[in-house]
């Protein structure tokens, strides 16, 4: 084999060893990807179906419930506009309380609930995932504007 054909031959492989390794890079990064969607996104269908998200929002007041065998808990997430409910089975962090901001990573079954495998909780009084607190703010504008357009309309109609 020529000196020519020697040096192809090694480009060739290293490139092969380039393409390889991105390619394992890649796919790790794509398989731990995971997305952040608010209850109203998810009810607009957003969010994917069958793989991996998570949703973040406030803990509705008195929507903890405990199941029979102490670890299994339902309660509802909200962003203001809409509601979801979330299961998980495991313990909460410590600060998981009602009317604060949580993360619930997890999927979506089938009959709109979501299955969390993972539950977070806001770690002190003013922190709030940026996703959340914008998701929060959003609801809010619409709920505002909403409102102002029901109450113009109802104005109109008195007249």
């Amino acid at each position: 084999m020529k000196a020519r054909h020697k040096r192809i031959a090694l480009i060739v492989g290293g490139l092969a060893i380039l393409g390889i390794a991105a390619t394992l890079v890649l796919n790790a990064f794509q398989s731990n990807l995971v997305f952040f969607f608010s209850p109203t996104q998810v009810a607009a269908g957003e969010a994917p179906k069958g793989k991996t998200f998570r949703v973040g929002g406030m803990v509705k007041e008195g929507s903890i419930k405990r199941e029979a065998d102490g670890v299994t808990i339902r309660f509802v997430m909200t962003d203001t506009e809409k509601d979801m409910i979330v299961a998980y089975k495991g313990i909460l962090p410590d600060l998981f309380k009602e009317g604060k901001g949580a993360v619930a990573q997890g999927k979506l079954a089938d009959d709109g609930v979501f299955t969390a495998n993972e539950v977070l909780a806001k770690h002190d009084e003013n922190y709030m995932p940026p996703e959340a607190a914008k998701a929060l703010s959003d609801a809010g504008q619409r709920a505002a504007a909403s409102k102002a357009a029901t109450e113009a309309a109802t104005k109109t109609l008195k007249q």
